[in-house]
């Protein structure tokens, strides 16, 4: 029989090297990994409509025509007849804004700054 005069040793240097592998591997796989879990909603949360009595409603349409209750408006005078229609109203109520799709995004923002000018606070885009 032979005699060894030294202890064997494992050697992990293959096995430091397959981990570090791996991990490099799922360092870059996991953030690509999307997780879904499909939920089926009840009906009621598909339908949410505004019912709110007390709510002023502004709309424009395309031809940038401003209604506000019965009347309608240029987008000029509107914001001085705004200004004196609502003079005596709550400024803690919900104002909303009904514009048409095609309409430039700046008359949409012009009816925010006419609502925000005349002191009211809350502002809803409405959407259909």
């Amino acid at each position: 029989m032979y005699e060894w005069d030294e202890a064997p040793d494992l050697n992990i240097t293959p096995l430091i090297d397959v981990m570090l592998v791996l991990m490099a591997i799922f360092m870059i796989t996991i953030p690509v990994m999307h997780y879904e879990e499909k939920i089926n909603l009840p009906d009621g949360s598909k339908k949410s409509a505004v019912s709110d009595a007390k709510a002023l409603t502004i709309r424009i349409t395309k031809d940038l025509t401003v209604h506000y209750k019965d009347d309608e408006f240029t987008l000029e005078s509107f914001p001085d007849a705004f200004r004196l229609k609502t003079g005596d109203i709550d400024k803690k109520q919900v104002v909303f804004i009904n514009a048409d799709k095609e309409i430039a995004y700046e008359h949409v923002v012009t009816l925010l700054k006419v609502a925000k000018q005349s002191g009211f606070t809350k502002v809803s885009l409405l959407t259909q």
